[in-house]
C-alpha cells in the first residue's frame, strides 16, 4: 500500500521518544509531510481537565496572528441595516427570513455563522441543522452579536474556536504548512496564551499535560509542554 509506505517514511523522521522543542517540532512536522496538497498544520493538547463536570469544561476563541490560511465562509442572520453591514464586512451570506428559510431547506454552504441578538429566536429553531455541523451561533463565543462587522472581519482573518472533547483533549488548525516557521510559531503561541487563559479555577494539578502537532496527514511530533514559556517570544 503506497499509503503506508509513505506514512511509515514520515514517521521514521520523528523521534516518538523524543520531547521536541517547539521551534524543532515545527520543522520535523515539516520535514515528515508527504501529502501533494498544502496540509494545515494541527496542534492537540492534552489537558488535566474532566470536561463531564460543567466546571472544568474549556471553550473560548482566539483570534491567529497570521490567520488560518483558509478561505472561511461567513454567513449572519440579520435585518435592515445590520445585514447591509455584514455584507459590506465581508460576509458571504447575509438576511433574516430569506436565509432562515434557505437554511431550513437544507442550506448550509458557510463554515461560520453570526446572528444579532434580536432574530436569535428565529435562529434558535435552525439547532437540529446548524448543531451538528458546528455552526450555531454562540454569545459566548462571539457569534451572537450586533457589531457583525467586527465579529465577521475576525472570522474572516483567522478567529478560531476551541473547546475541550470528552477525553480532555483540545484540538485546533494553527495555519498552513507552507507558512513561515515565524508565523506559525506565533500562531501557537496566540493559542496556547488563550488555553493557558481558559484554565478553570477548579483545575488541579498540572494543567497542559502533553502537546502534540501534526500536518494533516503526517505523525504526531510531541512537545515538551515545559517550553510553553519560551513561546512568549514569538508572541504578537
Amino acid at each position: 500500500m503506497a499509503f503506508n509506505k509513505k506514512y511509515k517514511a514520515a514517521a521514521a523522521k520523528v523521534d516518538r521518544f523524543k520531547r521536541y522543542s517547539f521551534e524543532e517540532a515545527v520543522k520535523v512536522a515539516k520535514e515528515a509531510s508527504y501529502a501533494k496538497f498544502d496540509e494545515t498544520l494541527e496542534i492537540a493538547v492534552r489537558l488535566g481537565v474532566d470536561p463531564r463536570h460543567a466546571d472544568q469544561m474549556v471553550r473560548g476563541t482566539v483570534s491567529l496572528p497570521h490567520g488560518t490560511g483558509k478561505t472561511v465562509r461567513v454567513a449572519v442572520f440579520a435585518k435592515g441595516e445590520k445585514e447591509r453591514e455584514a455584507l459590506e464586512a465581508g460576509a458571504d451570506h447575509a438576511g433574516g427570513d430569506e436565509l432562515i428559510e434557505r437554511v431550513t431547506k437544507g442550506f448550509t454552504d458557510f463554515d461560520k455563522a453570526i446572528a444579532t441578538p434580536d432574530i436569535m429566536g428565529q435562529v434558535g429553531r435552525l439547532g437540529k441543522i446548524l448543531g451538528p455541523r458546528g455552526l450555531m451561533p454562540n454569545a459566548k463565543l462571539g457569534t451572537v452579536t450586533f457589531d457583525v462587522a467586527t465579529a465577521v472581519k475576525e472570522l474572516k482573518a483567522g478567529r478560531i474556536e476551541f473547546r475541550v472533547e470528552k477525553n480532555g483533549i483540545v484540538h485546533a488548525p494553527m495555519g498552513r504548512l507552507s507558512f513561515e516557521d515565524q508565523k506559525l510559531l506565533g500562531n501557537i503561541a496566540a493559542f496556547m496564551d488563550s488555553i493557558q487563559k481558559a484554565k478553570p479555577s477548579t483545575s488541579k494539578g498540572s494543567y497542559i499535560k502533553g502537546i502534540t502537532i501534526a500536518s494533516t496527514m503526517g505523525p504526531g511530533v510531541k512537545i515538551d509542554a515545559i517550553l510553553v514559556k519560551d513561546l512568549k517570544a514569538y508572541a504578537a
